[in-house]
């Protein structure tokens, strides 16, 4: 009596106090939670927790030298005459989202339109003033520098891919100073890379070898399959009732 008597915790909502109940659609309440925490790279070996600056080393060799054109007729040919193609197919390569007419484009007006501009300021430099001369071969050795730089990001980029090593320098360096072999040695590389890929997930399935049965083996299979029938009535036959 003392507790029916007793004041209730509880207090009794009204109708219009009371918490209005949200529309739930099928499925709301499985999806799946985004925890930070869980999205961290792991050490494959020790699944330690690496930090969200850790690169891997860069300690892979290239297959081939910076020197090695002629190990791939076909880009040492694409190089030397139309370094702007193989340009823009190293690109493709590296970048998907980015098609190879953009940057071959980008580099047929920058490279070769540099270098048609410094022969003709070399074969009309009697008729053109000295400072002016000047003036365009310092610009075209500034926008041969850029033209390096801007190559070079790529070859990071490659590098970062296949954790290459830089080789012979810097990869900046490399596309200032031997932009030719360089953009070949790129296209061997990815080349190398593709072909090794597919060599590994290209697997080959031989066919079970084809059973045959001899005369003999047709034989005991026949007399066995025959005498089967009459073993199991005579076991049959052989049974007897014991009462219970």
């Amino acid at each position: 009596m003392a507790d029916g008597n007793a004041a209730s915790r509880y207090v009794k909502l009204r109708k219009e106090q009371a918490p209005v109940e949200e529309d739930i659609t099928p499925g709301e309440l499985n999806q799946p939670i985004d925890v930070p925490q869980l999205n961290v790279r792991k050490c494959h070996e020790c699944m330690q927790v690496l930090p969200e600056t850790y690169e891997p080393p860069s300690d892979e060799n290239w297959t081939t030298g910076i020197f090695g054109c002629a190990e791939d007729p076909e880009s040492c040919r694409t190089g030397l005459f139309c370094p702007c193609v193989l340009f823009g197919r190293n690109i493709e390569a590296v970048r998907e989202e980015i098609p190879w007419t953009q940057p071959c484009v980008c580099h047929a007006i920058c490279v070769e339109g540099g270098m048609a501009l410094a022969a003709v300021t070399a074969l009309f430099s009697g008729y053109i003033d000295p400072q002016t001369t000047v003036v365009l071969c310092e610009g075209l050795f500034f926008a041969w520098w850029m033209c390096g730089i801007y190559s070079g990001l790529f070859r990071q980029e490659l590098q970062k891919k296949y954790h290459l090593k830089n080789a012979p320098c810097d990869h900046c360096m490399v596309h200032c100073c031997l932009h030719w072999c360089a953009l070949c040695q790129e296209h061997r590389e990815m080349k190398n890379h593709l072909s090794d890929t597919e060599a590994s997930s290209s697997t080959t399935m031989d066919p079970p070898p084809v059973q045959e049965m001899n005369t003999e083996e047709k034989r005991d299979a026949s007399s066995s399959s025959s005498s089967s029938p009459s073993s199991a009535k005579s076991q049959h036959n052989d049974l007897e009732m014991v009462p219970l």
